[in-house]
């Protein structure tokens, strides 16, 4: 096996012996010059347990790599701890991180002019920032994602990151003791991999396995587990058999292959995050793939999978349920699944499900197409005055999805989370955040730490929240966010006043302000938008440059 692209660059004219004399420097001897150069984007680091495992499933894709006669040539990306940073300034840097890792993997790639790139992620932002810069490279790929973490355990019951977050509520509502939440708060994260639910870090891995960039199997493992180390190595072989056969990224990532992911986001009742990362992975593909489209498949897909936040099951339980290939194979005997997308593998998605069992009769964290949990999907697309772009709510777990209240107003998180703890919000109230997307956070920061306090104190379901800001894929609730256009650029959100009457309908796909033309239009010309938050350095540079959320706030859009 040779390396056209490698090949090509080092006998360019005078450049070929420095070219070559940087490698021997490295230990390389002249038979390796032959061999494809694989870059290993690897995110470890000792940020978050999310990524402390990764070390680990560098070293084996490196030996793998060159069992398979290939030249691993590793390299770093960075992370950011969304559990940490939440309700921090910190996290107006996670959305940020996506895209930093997303040019890094595209300039590593470019600028060494790799063969093909191996992207090893955990935390939430490192799967589509992963998956964009492969995108973009467009050199054969894979993605290995760095598993799911183990519950805690107190009481007999399995902990995860939200349950820490959901007994805050708890204890300052007068519902839990100090001795419980403190044990809570010690057992909830046992060791590492990411976030146990399915929350956005699964929820991405899983639909990546679906998309066709990552293996059967590969999306659901536990970090800690002996079994992730074969499925590294396994993708490394793969990647290499994919660089044989010139099967590059965008060759895969189709509209079908989308549509094949979103089915699986889903069934799996995934998070809303989802939403945003795949407007920007279709972007980065050149695959038209609209917003509207998320609710189109809404429509078809039910929810067959019981997992957190709003259901039972935590990632490793579907794992050992059947993992991501079960859940693909119901979808594919139910017509919602397409067969004849091409994966990683080099064969199709039908292909790679022929030999998947069926469902075991002694599971229910998966179930038949014929008794779903919901009927329709759980990510439902709501537009209206509120919302003209649209907005994203995360429908399932609610009794009754609508209400109708008065608007309590927030211009940042930190306020409306005193509100909660204060008790000053009611049933039936509607609390507003704002000024919290893209541009005007900067950075659309997620919104756990005030859900997570709602549902902790009983009010999940009576409380609605909107937000032009994002949620945790462990958030649920009567919660509506991603609001475009958002309140920085002069969305109608920026104009709700305390106590105007907002109606949540997630029957009607509504979001809407109950007051009249005249006095909104009164109110748009009094209003002028806010300074920037920041004027340097890269979250200056974010709002500067990031689309709508509805355009999944990507920063080269047109």
């Amino acid at each position: 096996m040779t390396s056209n692209r490698r090949s090509r660059n080092i006998t360019e004219g005078v450049a070929r012996a420095p070219n070559r004399s940087m490698y021997y420097g490295m230990g390389y001897t002249e038979a390796d010059f032959g061999k494809p150069m694989i870059g290993v984007a690897n995110g470890h680091s000792t940020i978050t347990p999310c990524n402390s495992g990764l070390q680990r499933l560098a070293d084996a894709a490196v030996a793998a790599l060159k069992e398979y006669g290939a030249n691993p040539q590793v390299f770093g990306t960075p992370t950011i701890s969304d559990g940490m940073a939440m309700g921090t300034e910190g996290m107006k840097y996670s959305l940020v991180s996506r895209e930093v890792i997303a040019d890094c993997v595209e300039t590593c790639v470019g600028g060494q002019w790799m063969d093909g790139v191996l992207v090893i992620g955990g935390c939430d932002k490192n799967m589509p920032g992963g998956m964009m810069g492969m995108l973009r490279a467009n050199v054969p790929a894979i993605y290995v994602y760095g598993g799911t973490i183990l519950p805690g355990k107190y009481k007999g019951q399995d902990l995860n990151i939200v349950s820490v977050f959901e007994a805050v509520g708890q204890f300052s509502a007068g519902k839990m003791s100090e001795e419980d939440f403190c044990q809570i708060e010690r057992r909830a994260i046992p060791g590492s991999g990411s976030c146990g639910g399915m929350y956005t870090a699964n929820t991405m891995s899983s639909a990546f396995e679906a998309l066709g960039m990552s293996l059967p199997f590969s999306s659901t493992m536990a970090n800690v587990e002996g079994e992730i180390v074969g499925g590294v190595e396994r993708a490394a072989q793969a990647l290499v058999k994919a660089v044989e056969a010139d099967l590059k990224p965008r060759d895969i990532v189709t509209k079908q292959a989308i549509e094949n992911a979103v089915a699986v986001i889903m069934a799996t009742g995934g998070s809303t995050n989802a939403v945003l990362h795949f407007l920007a992975i279709a972007h980065a593909a050149g695959v038209d793939w609209r917003i509207d489209d998320f609710e189109r498949m809404r429509r078809k897909v039910p929810v067959i999978c019981d997992l957190k936040p709003s259901g039972k099951y935590l990632a490793i339980d579907l794992h050992r349920a059947g993992g991501i290939p079960a859940v693909m194979k119901v979808l594919l005997a139910a017509g919602l699944l397409q067969g004849d997308c091409m994966t990683i593998t080099g064969k199709t998605v039908a292909e790679n499900l022929a030999e998947v069992p069926p469902l075991s009769a002694g599971q229910d964290v998966i179930r038949p197409v014929s008794n779903p949990l919901y009927a329709q999907g759980h990510l439902a697309i709501l537009k209206g005055n509120l919302a003209t772009e649209g907005c994203v709510a995360k429908i399932t777990g609610l009794k009754n999805p609508v209400m109708s209240g008065p608007a309590r107003v927030f211009d940042d998180e930190q306020s409306a989370l005193a509100a909660i703890m204060a008790g000053q919000i009611r049933p039936g109230d509607v609390m507003v955040l704002r000024y919290l997307g893209p541009k005007g956070g900067p950075g659309m920061p997620e919104m756990l730490a005030p859900t997570s306090a709602l549902i902790g104190q009983g009010l999940g379901e009576s409380v609605g929240l909107i937000t032009d800001g994002r949620f945790s894929g462990g958030t649920w609730g009567m919660v509506v966010g991603h609001v475009a256009p958002e309140a920085h650029a002069g969305g109608l959100i920026a104009l709700v006043h305390e106590g105007d009457r907002i109606t949540i309908d997630a029957h009607r796909l509504l979001l809407q302000l109950e007051v009249d033309d005249a006095e909104i239009a009164r109110r748009r010309a009094a209003w002028t938008a806010p300074a920037p938050r920041y004027t340097r350095g890269v979250l200056a540079k974010f709002a500067k440059n990031a689309a709508s959320a509805s355009q999944g706030a990507v920063l080269d859009g047109d």
